[in-house]
Order: C-alpha cells, then structure tokens, then sequence
C-alpha cells in the first residue's frame, strides 16, 4: 500500500486579502511534511473559474514548487486538463517532461477532462465530446514525448505539424499515466487504456472490490490496449483524512470541512452560479444542520480506526489510498497534526514488505503487460528523408520548388 496526500486548494469566503498567499504557502508546508514522514505521492487538481471550491488553475507551477521543496514524495498531476482547449496537447507534453526533469523523475500523469459547465463552457468543450476529445489529446502527448521528432497528426480535437516536443522526460518511455474515475465505466475506461485508475470517489471496501476486480480482469484481457508507452496497473482511492487520538475530536475537526468539499461540488455541477460572486460557504452553513451528505468518516478518527480502514482496502485489491487533508476550513495545523500521527502509528505498519508484495505483483502482470504492449498500434515514425523542412520563409519555399 502507498499513501498520497491530494490538493484541490479549497478557500471558502469570507477571503482576507492574502488569504490564497496564506493557503498555497500552507499547502507546501504539509507536502514538505509529507515528504519528511515517507508519504509517497502529492496529488494536485487543476480546475478554473470555482470561486471557493478550486483554486488549483496552476497546478503544473503548484507541483514544481513541491519539487523543488521535496526529496522524495512523487509529484502528480491528478489530473491535467488535456483537452486542446484548455492546454494545447505540445504545451502539456513539455511541461510535464520539464517537470520530470526538474524532480529527477518524480511525476505522475494523470488526465482528465472537467465536469462543469463553468470549466467546459469557459473554454467552448462540447460535453458530451469531452472524454473522447481527453483520450485523444492524451494519446498524442505520450507520442510527443517520446517521439523524435513527433510526425504531426490531424484529428478531432486538434491538429499540429511535424516538430520535435522538447524536452524530453526524464523517466522512460514517460511518466506513469492515470486517469480520473468515478465510477464502474471509467474505471473500466481507464482499464482499457492500460492508465492508472485515479479514483476522485468516497466508496467502502466492498464497492472498492468491484472496482479492483473490474480493472484488473480487464487489464489481463485483450480489451487492454495501452493508450501510452507503458501499463500503469494501479488503483489509488481518495480518502477523508483526520485523525486524532480522540475519535470525536478528530470528527470534530474533519467533518465541517469534508462536508463543505461534498456540498461545494455538488452546488456548482448543480446550481446557477454568477461567476465571482458564489456563496458556497454561507449556503453550506444554513443547510449544514440538515442531514446534508458528507464523505464517508471511515477516514476519521484514532490512528488504529485507520489502520483497519486501510487494512480494509489494501485486503480489497487498492494501491494507494490518497487523503483528502485540505478540505472546507480545516485547519493547517490540524492537517500537519493528523499526517504527524499517521507517520508515528500507521505508515509504520505498511511500509515493511510492500516492495517485496509490489515485486510479485509486477512478475504476475508481466506477461498481460507485455501482451497489452504488442496489442498498441504505434505512431510511424519519420525517415530522415520524409521530415519536412520547416522553409525560413515563403520565398526560399517557393525558390526550392520551382527549382
């Protein structure tokens, strides 16, 4: 099992006036401790335009803070907007291999495509083209990296001539691939395309254990086919996260905050929004006493409460459980608190023998991989003699082919 830590920045009104400074600054204190206490992966969001829920439009510069910062933990993007009309797919394909390079080979990839009319309307995305037009684009990045130089493709979403995308990453062929999951179709979607399962859902052990026997029933059949160069066969399952050696007071400090996190997206999938002037926190407030739905409080609690809720899922098939730490108005030094605790009482219990169980899962999956891997139907690449010149100018063109 391995653990992360996950980002979507929440800051709920009322905003002093360096209230983000404060929040982002706060942000990088916990993954330093993250790092320091042997927590393997820090996740980050990216999103545009949701006033309080999401302040993580940046998250590729948010990461490189972190890896900058940081020793060790693994650096994600969970996930990247891919589609064109947020990022065009040769801006996202060097700026994760920049990235790469930067933390000496410490990214994660994982895509995705936005749910809201906020995210999607703000940048003209047909929804109901989204996630064909994310795999496409995706599929295209993990060409550009590693492909020297990349031919040029024409397609739905985008179309872009020969040119070498530089850099290149440090991991190859590139970095593990992920995709956004939250629920039984896309995890079969991520299965398929040989991508980790990030799995952005608050689910108990047994739907957990449908989800894993999906996946990786999948991935050991023929309907694997890998989007990218490599299989990442993993699933990681986002968790509620605070702990206290008292159970009520780590309800007491975690509940708000995750309740706020499901209200939050709820409302702005949901709801009329008038953008800049959204009143999620005040509507959370006067609904709060109202049975409103919360995540799941198997997160909660003592440390020996979330030993058993990892044990649970570890038993079920799961990787990696991500904690959801930075939720509503939790507080900075609740959250270094809770990770403090979970270095001292539970990693502990977790960290001895998994390479050896992570060894004799990677020899089992081998020859599914290599299957998956023959199945891929590659990219051509270009002969020296079939690249195209890039002419200087229209003139020397025209000059070349008269003569």
């Amino acid at each position: 099992m391995r653990f992360g830590v996950f980002y979507e920045l929440q800051l709920p009104k009322p905003w002093t006036e360096d209230a983000e400074h404060t929040l982002i600054h706060e942000a990088i204190e916990q993954v330093q401790l993250a790092d320091r206490l042997g927590i393997d992966y820090a996740w980050a969001v990216e999103h545009h335009f949701l006033d309080e829920y999401s302040h993580c439009s940046a998250s590729d510069v948010f990461l490189t803070a972190l890896a900058a910062k940081t020793e060790h933990i693994r650096v994600g993007f969970g996930i990247r907007q891919v589609i064109p009309n947020y990022n065009h797919p040769s801006r996202t394909a060097e700026s994760v291999a920049m990235l790469d390079l930067i933390s000496n080979g410490r990214v994660e990839f994982g895509i995705g495509e936005g749910a809201t009319r906020l995210e999607l309307h703000g940048y003209g995305i047909d929804a109901k083209q989204k996630r064909a037009l994310s795999l496409e684009a995706a599929e295209q990045i993990a060409n550009m990296m590693v492909m020297d130089p990349y031919p040029g493709y024409e397609g739905e979403g985008f179309s872009m001539p020969c040119r070498n995308v530089l850099p290149k990453p440090h991991q190859k062929p590139h970095p593990p691939m992920w995709l956004a999951c939250t629920n039984r179709k896309t995890i079969e979607v991520a299965a398929r395309n040989g991508l980790g399962a990030l799995a952005f859902t608050f689910v108990d052990p047994e739907e957990a254990r449908t989800w894993a026997d999906i996946y990786y029933n999948i991935i050991k059949s023929e309907e694997c086919v890998p989007l990218g160069h490599r299989v990442n066969a993993n699933i990681a399952l986002v968790s509620g996260f605070s702990l206290h050696e008292n159970a009520e007071e780590a309800r007491r400090r975690g509940n708000d905050g995750f309740a706020f996190f499901r209200y939050a997206i709820n409302a702005l999938v949901a709801n009329d929004i008038k953008p800049g002037r959204t009143t999620l926190w005040d509507e959370y407030e006067a609904l709060r006493d109202q049975d409103l739905p919360t995540i799941a409080a198997t997160g909660i609690g003592t440390p020996e409460h979330f030993t058993q809720h990892i044990k649970e899922f570890q038993d079920v098939g799961i990787d990696q459980v991500i904690f959801l730490q930075q939720g509503g108005k939790n507080r900075h030094e609740h959250i270094c608190e809770s990770l403090e605790l979970f270095g001292d009482k539970v990693l502990p219990q977790f960290a001895d023998g998994r390479e050896q169980r992570e060894a004799d899962k990677a020899r089992e999956l081998a020859p599914y991989i290599e299957a998956a891997l023959a199945r891929k139907r590659t990219m051509p690449s270009l002969a020296d003699d079939d690249i195209p010149v890039v002419w200087a100018s229209r003139e020397r063109e025209a000059f070349y082919h008269k003569s």
